[in-house]
């Protein structure tokens, strides 16, 4: 069984990775955002353009596979749960 992260707002707005290991429409209406650009340079290597969500430029990678994990690992460190310092920790994420 897949499991996926949810970051639920005070306001009830709800951050994740996306995955179709959940329904997400089933939460309500969906604002998908493209969170990164996994591609390849002239010499073949791999790059995460982490951009969209403000962040950096990771790689060079010698495969796709390992752009792609570096890619997740980012933004579920960076993005998708930012710590609260008032609150000691992430907002609650279920």
């Amino acid at each position: 069984m897949a499991t996926m992260e949810l970051l639920v707002a005070p306001d009830g707005t709800i951050r994740c990775l996306y995955d179709e290991a959940l329904d997400l429409a089933a939460l309500g209406q969906l604002q998908i955002q493209r969170g990164s650009h996994v591609e390849p340079d002239d010499r073949g290597q791999w790059w995460a353009d982490m951009s969209p969500v403000s962040g950096p430029r990771l790689g060079p990678y010698p495969r796709r596979s390992l752009a792609l994990t570096a890619e997740r690992t980012w933004l579920e460190t960076h993005w998708l749960c930012r710590p609260d310092s008032s609150k000691g920790g992430c907002p609650c994420v279920i």
